[in-house]
Parts: structure tokens; sequence; C-alpha cells
């Protein structure tokens, strides 16, 4: 007869499955799941993503319902997105004033002021998010700086997994 009181049972997070988690049983009957790949699932307004192996934090993020691979930036002031894209996320480059001074790793570049409806990270929304968009050539990715950032409850970074919280 097997006795309930130390019978344990793991319980797997709301959204995970089984192939998802790797459980490793601790003295006491205890458990630690760590997700594998880079994104934790999102648990109603936060999420973790895994640093990449050169050191950057990289996600899938929709703006203005549009998917676009993106690199989440501390020391980028503002949402940042490249001209070659700026098109398929609902913004016309060519009736942008390209008057705001920017300056990028590669020097300064005169970029367009806008605000984007929505900025979502894995289940992390935020809306009315200011952005630029940069000339051709200026930009390889989409860069989240800290108007998408600022918005948030709480963002950390430790042991190469950033934390995003609504």
């Amino acid at each position: 007869m097997r006795n309930s009181r130390h019978s344990w049972e793991p319980k797997m997070p709301k959204g995970c499955a089984m192939r998802d988690l790797a459980t490793v049983l601790l003295a006491g009957g205890l458990a630690l799941a760590a997700v594998i790949g880079s994104h934790a699932p999102s648990h109603a307004g936060w999420t973790e993503i895994r640093a990449s192996q050169n050191g950057h934090f990289i996600a899938t993020a929709h703006i203005n319902g549009q998917p676009v691979r993106a690199i989440i930036d501390t020391g980028a002031t503002v949402v940042a997105i490249p001209h070659e894209q700026a098109q398929r996320m609902g913004l016309n480059p060519a009736f942008l004033r390209h008057d705001q001074p920017l300056w990028t790793a590669n020097g300064k570049v005169m970029a367009a002021r806008t605000i984007l409806r929505q900025v979502e990270i894995d289940g992390v929304i935020v809306r009315d998010v200011e952005a630029v968009v940069v000339p051709e050539g200026a930009l390889q990715h989409v860069l989240i700086g800290m108007s998408y950032l600022g918005k948030l409850r709480r963002y950390a970074v430790n042991a190469g997994v950033m934390q995003l919280v609504k």
C-alpha cells in the first residue's frame, strides 16, 4: 500500500508539455524544473528569455501584429526598426519625416519617430510604444529598447536569463 503522505507527482506549469521540461529530483522529494530552449512559457504577463551564445537576448516580437526577430537591448532608448521591415508592420516609411538624429554603432543617422500600437514578446504586451524607423542599411535587426522595457513593471537579467514582467 502506497503512503499518500510521501507520494509526489510533479506539477507541470500551465502551457508546458512534458517534452519541454527536464525534472531533477532533489532530496526530500522536491523538484526543480528547467525549461529547455530559449523561452520559458509565458504566464499571464511574464516571460523569461535566455541569452544567445553571443550574449544577446533575441526573441520573436510581434509589432503591430507582425512577427519579427528582435534583439532586446537595454542600451537602446527606443524601439528601432530598420526601414526594410517598417512597411510590413503597417508603417509607411515614405511618408515619415526622418528628422530625429540617432547615434548608432555606425554613426549618426536621421530617423523617423512613430508610435507603435502594440509590441508583444511572448505574451508580454505593451501598447503605444515610442519607436524610430531608421534609414535603409543603418540597422540589421529590430531593437527592442527602453520605450518598451520602461513600461514593464519589472525587467531583470540574472545568470544569462532576462525576465520581463508586465
